[in-house]
Formats: structure tokens, sequence, C-alpha cells
């Protein structure tokens, strides 16, 4: 059943208060067959919006994925694949991996959205990508309404990025994820933080339900809840870039923190670049970047996508002025 003029403010985590011409939302894969049984010129699928700056009314049709579901699709000696819906929570989910006692997915832990965005995005933290632990989805191909499998492989993935958001963007929408996860417990615990808040915590033999407790420690310590402060998360990728920069960079900076990437590149902090370049905790009114994190722009309450969206222009060109280093932008803009 399609909706007309329904606003999405409670339905993206800015909570920018735009109206959908027309709004559906489907629980299993005949309601959206449903939908797309009468020819939809513009749409967009819509997970958590925890990853979309609304600009502008919608004016088109908004779908929203509720298909929810657990399942363990099959046993392999140690490892477990589990089957997710695209409509579940992603920290709920994760939650629900780790009380079955299986490894893989607790550094993850607290990142907002939804599971079907997962592979879209190649989620990241901590050490730990969504391709490491990535088995399989399955995809409704609007065009023909056939289902199609993807697997590791044939998402793309690269840093936050898959397939999805390149080549064929537009044209699948995800109705269930399959991980691949282990009763086998290797932690990843060197990246970041993790370590030392295990130390704070009085924790030295860890379980992966400590791992997750300690991200989600530092991620709420770090990172507004979007339930009180209205924010998408990092809404910038961490650039990377070749080592001639990052030697030109340590002439005038030489702290600069930076990571080792693929093909002789390195990894650079976005979110020291915003400070450097004096953004970190500045407020414009009702919305501004995050005192704590300026990878993080947030609305108080009141603010425009446009208005966002036009802090983060300015901040582009302040970094790429001081540095040399073109930031882009993660979260996506409507």
């Amino acid at each position: 059943m399609i909706s007309h003029n329904v606003s999405l403010k409670p339905m993206n985590t800015f909570g920018i208060d735009v109206v959908a011409e027309k709004f559906a939302e489907f629980s299993n894969l005949e309601e959206l067959k449903s939908i797309f049984s009468v020819k939809q010129e513009k749409f967009m699928i819509l997970g958590g919006g925890s990853n979309v700056l609304f600009t502008q009314d919608y004016d088109g049709l908004i779908i929203k994925n509720n298909i929810k579901g657990y399942e363990v699709v099959q046993t392999e000696g140690e490892y477990i694949y589990v089957k997710s819906g695209a409509g579940e929570p992603w920290h709920s989910f994760v939650l629900k991996t780790i009380e079955e006692g299986l490894c893989g997915l607790e550094n993850l832990s607290l990142i907002p959205g939804c599971v079907g965005a997962s592979p879209m995005q190649n989620i990241g933290a901590y050490g730990r990508e969504i391709k490491d632990v990535f088995h399989s989805l399955e995809a409704y191909h609007i065009e023909t309404g056939e289902i199609h499998t993807f697997s590791n492989e044939a998402c793309k993935f690269g840093y936050r990025e898959s397939v999805f958001k390149n080549e064929l963007k537009g044209q699948f929408i995800i109705l269930n994820v399959t991980f691949k996860l282990s009763t086998k417990h290797i932690l990843n615990t060197s990246y970041g933080a993790i370590s030392a808040e295990l130390i704070e915590m009085g924790i030295t033999n860890a379980t992966i339900k400590d791992v997750s407790n300690a991200v989600v420690a530092i991620r709420s310590s770090k990172l507004p809840n979007p339930a009180e402060i209205g924010n998408a998360g990092s809404f910038f990728k961490n650039p990377v870039v070749e080592e001639y920069m990052l030697e030109q960079i340590q002439k005038h900076y030489p702290d600069i923190p930076y990571y080792p990437a693929p093909n002789g590149c390195v990894k650079l902090a976005a979110g020291w670049l915003i400070e450097q370049a004096g953004w970190k905790g500045k407020t414009i009114d009702c919305y501004g970047v995050h005192a704590k994190q300026a990878l993080v722009l947030v609305n108080y309450g009141g603010a425009t996508g446009q208005q966002i969206y036009d802090l983060s222009t300015a901040l582009l060109a302040d970094v790429y002025a001081k540095f040399g280093v073109q930031l882009e932008r993660e979260v996506n803009i409507v």
C-alpha cells in the first residue's frame, strides 16, 4: 500500500524534516513485488536511514525495507553460516551472533543502520570490514523481478565500496545477507583503543562479548547517539593517498597519523585533518561539527539538510586548501 506526503523525519538519523511524495514498506518478497507491479519512475530504498542526508523533499517513492529474520543455514566444521533479513537492525543482529557464541562481528558493534546496508557500504570499524566475514546475499533485480545471489567476489568490495554503489547502483534491492562466522574465537583487539579499553575494564582474558562491550564503550564515548543528537556517524571517508603526499604533509606536520594501505599508498585520518583545519567542535546556529569526533556532522535540532551539506562543502574546501587532500563524503546525499 502506497501512502502520500509522508514525513521522513523519524526515518533518518540526521532528523531532517523532509517529506516523501509517496511511501511504501515491505516485509517480504511478495509485498516488494506488489510495489513494483506498477512501474515506479523514481524511487529510493531506505533501511535504517543512518547513512543518508536529505537536502530536500523527495518527489518520488521511498520504499522501506522491513524484512526480518535470523537463521543458521549451514555448519562447516568451526564455521557457521548465518542468514539475516536485510531489515534487521545491525547492532541487534551482531548481539544475537555473540549470544550464539559466534566470532567475527564483535568489532562492528553499535554501527547504526540495518543488515542490508552492511555489504553496500562494506562497513568497517576497529580492524574489521564486512568483506572479512561476508559469504553471500540475495537481491531482487528491479528490472526483471528475478532473485540474484552475489558471492563475496561478485560484490567487488573496497573501502566503503561495493558493486551496489557503483555499476549496479539502483538496480537491486538486498533481501538477506549470509555471514561466515566461527565458533573458534580469534580476537582482533590491536586496532584503535580496544586493548586500552579492555585494560580499563579490568579484563585480561577477553571474550567476544568483552570485545563488543569495549567497542560499544569507545563508540559511545566518541560518537553522539542519533536518538539525542541528529547525525549519520562518520560523514567522510578516510582518504587514501600516495606516499609522496604524506611526505609533503609531514614536512609541516610530522605527527600526522597514517596507516598502511594497498598499492604502496597510505590511509590518513580524516578526523585529524578536519581538526587541524579548525573545524572540530564548531557550531553554526543549530548544527555543526561534533566536539569529540570531527568526522561527525551534527544537527542539534531544526537544521535543514542543505545547511548540513553546505557545512560539509566548506569543510572539504578548508582541508584541501590546508593539506592538498580531497576528502570524500561517505554519507549518501539526496
